[in-house]
């Protein structure tokens, strides 16, 4: 392929650059015939230019295009040079006050809820901010691309519709005022001449068809066989098809193929072979054989290189058009005239129908150029809109039905445009009556929904991926009628009307075909087989549920349309239910002396349809009717008179009916199917327009007819005629013992049709039905949503309907009914009904699940109790009936409602004769309780000289009819009321009595005769304080029950304590010894404690006892015992790193033996601090193994841990470990051999380890050559005379038992393996310094959290940790009895050399590269290896304090070099105390050895104060690490948060208060020390300034700043494009909050490769930047990710809350979000304490879902 390029290159260039743009232009202006010139300059250059190779050179070629193609069209349009030319235009014109700014994938959108006409109004981030919507309720959205900014629209806005920027441009717009008054004459053609031909062009050769020729005029003379084998995008095949394909048709690499891959996917196309006609036409056979296995063949064309070269100057010109508009609204008149003039073939001609037309021909690529061009001149000139949106209009059906067939999404088709026309109020209205649009588009949707049944009604086949695919697309014309009907007309022409009720009844002809569809049949005996479909149907319904709502809505904006409206949906019904009675007989049914004829009908046996739409329609055209008045205005008008009520509610009453049969199970075997569909029938989505509808057609039909009769179709419907038809029906079942079943769905379907009768009654609060309005609808819904439980805002809004511009309108009415709470560190916040709302509650409210329903009121009962009120729950008080419903309460007293109360009562009354239930009574009685309530209101609302009709309370106190004589509802009443077995319905028959009583009173009141008081009340009042007098008896009893329990519990206590009295003296004993190690024990109190050194303040030795969390014995802790071990986990860490730059190159290699200060990446040790037996633990992990590879064998799944890198899960905690620690008594008691009598002091010291580490070198190099001859030999040893009681060949003994041995092996592997990413070695040299190192790291990095926190260095730690600490210190002290004695004094001796120079070692580094905590604990932990040979009396503990002297001096000079810059002048006035005046000394003395290159320093009190900022943390740790080696306990000063610390700290490390006596004392080797550091050419380089080097004290390492508001993320992230496919926008760009860096994660594009596997880049970051554990931030998804390895990961909620407490994860609901610092800084700590890992094994465990993510793809 190489080769075919090279010759190519060069060659064009020298023709093309002589080219004279303008000699170009003058040539044009002198030609007759421009179109010809034009066209052979084109047809002469393009394919030189464009299309010479295999790959794109996309800025060369732009290059080349500007200069020879484009430059002498701009010369031609402005006559003079374009860089002067168009300047000038730009001057002349007035610029736009629309912003018109075309959003990119991922940008950051806002609407605002307040003012935006709908929710497709949008701003970008730049005007958003800039206006007034800022401050409103805003919703903020990530756009997916291609929709514009209706900044200066008008219409979009109600108010606020300009943002600052373009206000300005407002002030003098005079109403279309003609663009083209501010061009010259001359421009105006000249551009108009050149548009035309370069439109004309682009578009002609964007929808050229034939692939190996041009038209005519483009044609070259001399034609190449050069052609490109062409893959298209599409939609249906997945990336790993396309890659794999093209790896064996163009035998490519995998990444060229992605890289192929991802050009297709995003510009629709990419040639994938160049070369002659069978070369390219073999790869293209090789695609399409390859990919037409399962769907349609990928496409892909052979395409001569001409043809594609103008292809691609096509799109070029199609963007240099739009952006030379920009330059004066001029330009874009005369563009959009070109575009929009009829071409010489008539209708549809024009260039823009063409290119629409042609839209699902295109590719993606060219696409969107179009659009965008279409954007930013047709859309943004107001005059063109409206005729661009005519011809958009015109061609809807055509440009729909294209769609269909297309695969690509909606955003790259040019239908998506619909919603810039559809929306705009004004033009919707000019299109619905000049193009009739509505109908247009309802008839375009029912033309693809073709599939009927015999009754016409739609049939839906299996719900395939293709069909939903297909219906997919169909929805989006449903998505256009919405955006049509969002914006509501204000007046109306007698066009508009016409126009609309055209539309109306192509929208009922649609609700026809839904009316009954999919119905459905009882099962009865055997299971259905297949579940039928009825999704497909179910989706419809929801996409129209909002069309069906506006529909009404413009319905009730003017009341001819109503009128018209209703009588048209009244045929539409009559006309569905044309054979209302045919087939089915009619019989007669009576009750108490009514009767009513009805048809014969089984909901159980005959089919029924859940969808009613046109019923449902009428419904609410109903309701409108009474909320307008228009019911009584125009009485005359209306076909009142002619509706039959049994027809109107036969069948939601039948759908109802099955809704309650299914409750009752009777329709189990009809599967899964039909509970769906009751489920969505009453689920929020669908209520509205589904089950609320059917609701008030019952309610509708009961209000104009005999309620006596209705009950009875009702009673007929329910199939419950014949219980209550027949006198003793529930005897007679009772007493043959019938089938358990049936009298259980009997009692079901009795409890659900009173029910339905509550609701009824009750359900009153839709506006139109009752008198309220809108608000009082939604403050119920939320009173009861919350009387269910307290709720947070998102759970609230997704239990309220939603209109069309997703608002619930709760926020109006929230404040009014409920507190809001607001969250802590976890949850959310919460509102919480306000306690004055809960007497509105209403048990049987209609929207209430079972689940609901109970739940709700067992919330509510205890509330009460808790008030300490009686807990009956009495219906609510109702708001009156709108006049067109007023009829409706006289249910409650009609004959037959009363007969069936009255027989409830008197089963319940005998209550073993009959079979009834209690939730059937308390129907009753609530039912009875709505009566009470409604006469009560109506007594109290009652005018002068009224009657009132309804007389509930007289009926009630009427005993029943002969021939029985059965006792009065009431009296049944009071007999209840006393009956144990409902001590639950108490309190209700109480209220009932209660309120039947007042009403008496009101009426005797109202009617002037004042009879005594009746005996009702005063039985009721005795009976009610006997009630109490027993409640209290009841209560007194329970009470001395309880003492007595407790005394005799108590008693049980003290025999057991006497009798076991030894067993309880020895733990308390225990407890006390226990608190002494952690305390200060009384032994030791009264001196000051010294942790180190001939001073250490001596500990009694403590027993130590632990438990085996396994095997649960007790062991004490010896050195000979078997071993014990705490579970731990060892992980790389750059949590402290100061540079995450530096790699590791060869780990094989690397000596870890000096660990540089910027603490680059360290090896952490954490633990749970959970103990076992090392054999238990053995045994626990070899299960562990076994069961994984078991599992291995079975599934390939990942569990939370990774068992081949030794990770396990803590038996009891299930915490990540990976190794375990082994538990040791302080190592240096038993090395400790010699009583402290006279010891050298810090000199002398210093001369007898050298000598001593000299005589292993040389013994060492006698070892390494030995065959040479003796006589050398013993001039060797004459030479090495060893130092006094030196004994480099004693071996000590080691103390610990073999059990023991083997674990200090153990962890020291694990902690070497993970620390230097190496196999595990037991023998290799680097252990100890592994072991040493980790110790060291852990300790700081506890340092550092202290710090950060302000909490005291020995306040009370975390158990875990002190015991992890104390562990990991004297693990790392006794890991030298298992390494050789030889590697560890070889590595002490390099250490010591660092301080003290010795010749044998050359390339130490300097000072300044050392980090001194690491380099103490490497060598007091070394030190024993050298000290176990020195039989001087030279004791451990003042090698200790000698080396810890050392480097506490070391790191003095290392501050005072690189920390002690002055940053103010401003010295203290205090006179120079010996400490100032001794550091004062000290610089001087190090200005004179690093040669005055170090900055003169005048103030001793600034340099003490640098040191001893500098030196803290040192002390800090030091003092940690040797409280944890020698066992003292801590200064009780020192266990308190507050002051510095500084000088107790001194104390307990033994060390002089004025840190500069340890030179003073000792000056004549310090000054050695201190010339031999300085002397170092590094420390030269860094004060020449030629390098950096870390100052102290080091700074916190914290995680990023977040801003404050989370849009400005979004912004930040949307302008983050990959960093791999030029200039492609990152699809998921995740923010690493360690080091800010934007990643293109989770994408093809941006994969590398890590140890052999591919990775994605957020994984291969972690490995850079954190050393595997990484913290994220998806900035679209607003989710924090937590990676570690390659297989562990979880998401974590973020750090950003909306106004409600809540996250919004995914970025669903748009509130608008701020950062909240205390969740930020929960992440961070989880950061500094390494429990990341620990917080993903958590993770995972507790959610399986999360171990089958594919983490290392992210």
């Amino acid at each position: 392929m190489a080769s075919e390029l090279e010759p190519e290159v060069p060659a064009i260039d020298q023709s093309l650059l002589e080219c004279s743009a303008e000699e170009t232009a003058g040539k044009w202006l002198q030609s007759t015939d421009l179109t010809r010139e034009v066209y052979q300059h084109l047809a002469h250059y393009v394919p030189k230019i464009y299309c010479r190779g295999p790959n794109p050179f996309p800025q060369r070629e732009d290059m080349l295009a500007q200069l020879v193609l484009l430059g002498p069209m701009e010369w031609y349009i402005c006559g003079e040079d374009p860089a002067f030319g168009f300047p000038k235009l730009e001057q002349a014109n007035k610029p736009s006050h629309l912003c018109g700014r075309v959003f990119k994938v991922g940008e950051p959108t806002y609407s605002c809820r307040d003012c935006a006409v709908d929710p497709t109004c949008v701003l970008c981030m730049e005007c958003f901010l800039g206006s007034i919507h800022r401050d409103h309720r805003y919703r903020m959205t990530t756009s997916g691309g291609g929709g514009f900014c209706d900044c200066g629209d008008t219409e979009a806005w109600k108010e606020g519709p300009y943002c600052e920027k373009h206000k300005l441009n407002t002030s003098e717009i005079e109403e279309e005022e003609d663009p083209l008054i501010h061009l010259p004459e001359d421009v105006i053609t000249r551009t108009y001449n050149i548009f035309a031909i370069m439109f004309h062009y682009a578009v002609e050769i964007l929808t050229w068809e034939k692939e190996s020729e041009l038209p005519a005029d483009l044609e070259m003379v001399e034609k190449t066989d050069t052609y490109y084998c062409m893959l298209f995008n599409d939609e249906v095949h997945t990336y790993e098809q396309v890659i794999y394909t093209l790896q064996k048709a163009v035998n490519c690499t995998q990444k060229e193929a992605i890289g192929f891959a991802t050009t297709v996917d995003r510009d629709g196309r990419r040639s994938v072979r160049y070369g002659d006609f069978p070369y390219c036409e073999q790869a293209k056979s090789v695609i399409v054989r390859n990919t037409s296995r399962q769907t349609k063949p990928l496409k892909v064309q052979v395409m001569h290189s001409s043809i594609v070269a103008h292809q691609n100057f096509g799109l070029k010109l199609l963007s240099w058009l739009g952006s030379i508009i920009g330059y004066s609204d001029g330009l874009r008149r005369i563009l959009c005239q070109v575009g929009l003039q009829e071409g010489p073939d008539g209708e549809n001609s024009s260039l823009v129908d063409r290119l629409m037309l042609n839209d699902s021909k295109l590719w993606k690529g060219a696409r969107s150029v179009y659009h965008q061009l279409f954007m930013s001149s047709l859309l943004m000139d107001l005059k063109y809109k409206k005729l661009f949106a005519v011809r958009f209009a015109k061609n809807y059906q055509q440009l729909q039905r294209d769609f269909m067939e297309d695969d690509h999404e909606r955003a790259v088709s040019v239908t998506a445009l619909s919603v810039q026309f559809f929306t705009a109020p004004t033009l919707a209205r000019m299109l619905i009556t000049e193009e009739n649009l509505l109908t247009i588009i309802i008839k375009t949707f029912m033309d693809h929904l073709r599939h009927r049944d015999a009754q016409g009604r739609f049939q839906f086949e299996r719900y395939t991926a293709l069909q939903a695919f297909k219906f997919r697309r169909v929805q989006s014309l449903i998505l256009d009628l919405k955006y049509v009907l969002i914006s509501k007309p204000t007046e109306w022409s007698d066009d508009l009307r016409q126009k609309f009720l055209e539309g109306f009844d192509a929208f009922l002809e649609l609700l026809k075909c839904m009316q009954g569809m999919d119905p459905v049949t009882r099962q009865v005996g055997q299971h259905i087989e297949m579940e039928p479909e009825w999704e497909a149907a179910f989706t419809l319904q929801m996409k129209l549920t909002h069309v069906i709502s506006m529909m009404q809505d413009w319905c009730a904006l003017d009341e001819k349309v109503l009128i018209e409206a209703y009588k048209k949906c009244l045929a539409v019904l009559m006309h569905c239910h044309g054979g209302f009675t045919d087939g089915e007989q009619p019989v007669t049914l009576s009750i108490c002396g009514h009767s009513v004829e009805t048809i014969r009908y089984c909901v159980s046996q005959e089919k029924v349809s859940i969808h009613l739409p046109v019923s449902r329609l009428l419904a609410g055209l109903h309701v409108l009717l009474s909320k307008s008045e228009v019911a009584y205005k125009f009485p005359e008008l209306l076909p009142l008179s002619e509706l039959s009520p049994p027809m109107l509610i036969e069948h939601p009453l039948r759908c109802l009916v099955l809704c309650a049969q299914v409750h009752a199970g009777m329709w189990r075997r009809n599967g899964f199917s039909l509970v769906n569909q009751i489920y969505y029938y009453h689920n929020v989505k669908c209520r509205r327009e589904m089950f609320d509808k059917d609701i008030i057609m019952l309610q509708t039909g009961v209000s104009m007819m005999d309620p006596n009769h209705f009950l009875m179709i009702m009673l007929s419907r329910f199939e419950l005629y014949q219980i209550f038809s027949t006198p003793d029906y529930g005897k007679r079942l009772s007493s043959e013992i019938t089938h358990k079943d049936v009298v259980q769905q009997n009692n079901t379907l009795i409890e659900e049709m009173l029910y339905l009768i509550i609701m009824l009654v009750g359900e009153r609060f839709s506006p139109g039905v009752g008198q309220v309005n809108a608000t009082d609808e939604i403050k119920r819904e939320i009173i009861h949503q919350l009387s269910i439980k307290p709720m947070a805002h998102s759970e609230l809004i997704k239990s309220l309907p939603e209109d069309e511009n997703k608002e619930t309108g709760m926020e109006s009415v929230i404040e009014a009914v409920a507190h809001f709470k607001k969250p802590g560190l976890t949850g959310r916040g919460m509102y919480e009904l306000k306690p004055e709302c809960a007497k509105e509650f209403n048990l049987y409210f209609y929207h209430f699940s079972r689940a609901e329903q109970s739940k709700a009121e067992e919330a509510q009962r205890k509330l009460k109790r808790q008030n300490r009120e009686d807990t009956a729950l009495p219906p609510p008080i109702l708001p009156p009936f709108c006049p067109l419903f007023a009829s409706l309460v006289n249910i409650l007293q009609s004959d037959v409602m009363l007969y069936i109360i009255r027989t409830i009562l008197h089963w319940a009354v005998e209550h073993n004769g009959y079979a009834w239930s209690e939730s059937m009574l308390q129907r009753v009685l609530h039912l009875i309780g709505m009566a009470l309530q409604e006469e009560k209101q109506h007594l109290e609302n009652v005018m002068e000289e009224h009657v009132v009709t309804f007389t509930f309370a007289q009926k009630i106190s009427k005993p029943g009819e002969a021939p029985n004589n059965s006792p009065s509802i009431l009296a049944m009443l009071e007999t209840l009321q006393n009956a144990p077995y409902l001590e639950v319905h108490k309190d209700m028959i109480r209220w009932i009595l209660k309120t039947f009583n007042a009403i008496k009173k009101m009426r005797e009141s109202s009617s002037a005769s004042s009879v005594a008081e009746t005996e009702g009340t005063i039985t009721e009042e005795s009976s009610r304080d006997k009630d109490k007098a027993e409640r209290k008896r009841k209560a007194e009893i329970a009470r001395l029950r309880r003492e007595k329990v407790m005394a005799q519990m108590s008693e049980m206590q003290r025999n057991f304590i006497d009798e076991n009295k030894d067993l309880f003296q020895q733990t308390v004993a225990e407890e006390a010894s226990n608190s002494a190690v952690l305390d200060n024990s009384p032994m030791v109190s009264d001196t000051t404690l010294t942790a180190l050194g001939p001073a250490q303040t001596q500990v009694p030795k403590q027993r130590q006892f632990v438990t085996c969390i396994l095997c649960q014995e007790e062991q004490e802790v010896k050195v000979e015992s078997k071993a014990m071990v705490l579970a731990a986990f060892v992980q790389r860490s750059t949590v402290l790193s100061k540079n995450r730059n530096k790699v590791i190159q060869d780990p094989e290699k690397y000596d870890p033996l000096f660990m540089h200060p910027d603490l680059s990446c360290g090896t952490h040790t954490g633990s749970c601090g959970h103990v076992m037996h090392a054999h238990c633990w053995q045994r626990y992990f070899d299960s562990v193994q076994a069961k994984e590879q078991r599992r291995q064998q079975r599934l390939r799944l990942h569990t939370s841990y990774d068992v081949e890198n030794g990770e396990f899960l803590c038996p009891l905690c299930e915490c990540l470990s990976n190794t375990v620690i082994p538990l040791l008594l302080p190592p240096r008691n038993i090395f400790n051999k010699l009583n402290f009598s006279d010891q050298p002091n810090l000199t002398q010291w210093i001369r007898t380890i050298s000598q001593q580490t000299k005589a292993l070198q040389i013994l060492r190099k006698e070892e390494s050559i030995p065959n040479i001859a003796s006589s050398k030999n013993s001039e060797n040893m004459d030479e090495l005379q060893l130092p006094e009681g030196f004994r480099p060949d004693f071996h000590p003994k080691n103390p610990y038992s073999d059990s023991i041995k083997e674990m200090l092996t153990t962890f020291g592997t694990a902690t070497y393996k993970v620390g230097l990413k190496v196999h595990p070695n037991e023998e290799d040299p680097r252990v100890p310094i592994m072991c040493w190192g980790s110790c060291a790291y852990t300790i700081q990095s506890i340092e550092r959290i202290l710090s950060d926190e302000d909490k005291p260095l020995f306040g009370p730690l975390p158990c875990r940790l002190d015991d992890c600490l104390r562990s990991l210190t004297r693990f790392a002290a006794a890991h030298w009895t298992v390494a050789l004695l030889s590697v560890v004094q070889g590595h002490f001796c390099k250490l010591f050399a660092l301080l003290v120079p010795n010749d044998n070692y050359g390339d130490l580094p300097c000072i300044l590269d050392i980090d001194m905590f690491h380099l103490l604990v490497g060598l007091v932990l070394a030190f024993p290896a050298l000290q176990c040979q020195d039989f001087s009396g030279i004791s451990l503990g003042t090698g200790d304090l000698h080396i810890f002297h050392l480097v506490t001096m070391a790191h003095i000079i290392q501050i005072l070099l690189t920390s002690c810059t002055e940053e103010n002048e401003m010295d203290q006035e205090t006179p120079a105390g010996e400490e100032e005046l001794a550091v004062l000394a000290l610089y001087k003395t190090l200005r004179q050895y690093t040669g005055s290159a170090l900055k003169e320093i005048p103030s001793g009190w600034h340099l003490w104060r640098s040191v001893r900022a500098g030196i803290m943390p040192f002390l800090k740790c030091s003092a940690l690490f040797f409280h944890y080696l020698n066992g003292v306990p801590s200064p009780p000063e020192i266990q308190v948060s507050g002051t510095s610390h500084f000088e107790h700290l001194c104390n307990y490390l033994s060390l002089p208060n004025n840190l500069i006596c340890l030179f003073q004392e000792n000056s004549e080797i310090t000054k050695l020390l201190i010339e031999s550091w300085c002397q170092h050419i590094e420390v030269k380089r860094y004060l020449e300034g030629e390098r950096d080097a870390i100052s102290y004290p080091r700074e916190s390492n914290k995680l990023i700043d977040l801003p404050e508001d989370y849009s400005s993320l979004i912004n930040q992230a949307s302008n983050f494009s990959c960093p791999k496919s030029g200039g492609d926008k990152s699809r998921t760009p995740t923010l690493c909050l360690v080091c800010g860096t934007l990643l293109c994660s989770q994408s093809y594009c941006c994969q590398t490769e890590l140890e052999g596997e591919d990775v994605g880049a957020c994984t291969a970051h972690t490995y850079s930047c954190g050393s595997g554990v990484g913290i994220f931030l998806r900035v679209r998804e607003c989710q924090v990710l937590f990676l570690a390895g390659k297989t562990k990961g979880c998401f974590y909620s973020p750090p950003y809350l909306d106004d409600y407490g809540e996250t919004d994860q995914g970025l669903r609901r748009g509130n608008p979000l701020h950062l909240c610092k205390e969740r930020f800084k929960k992440i961070q700590k989880l950061w500094h304490q390494h429990s990341i890992t620990e917080e993903i094994g958590h993770a995972q465990e507790a959610n399986q879902t999360l171990v089958g993510i594919d983490w290392q793809h992210l």
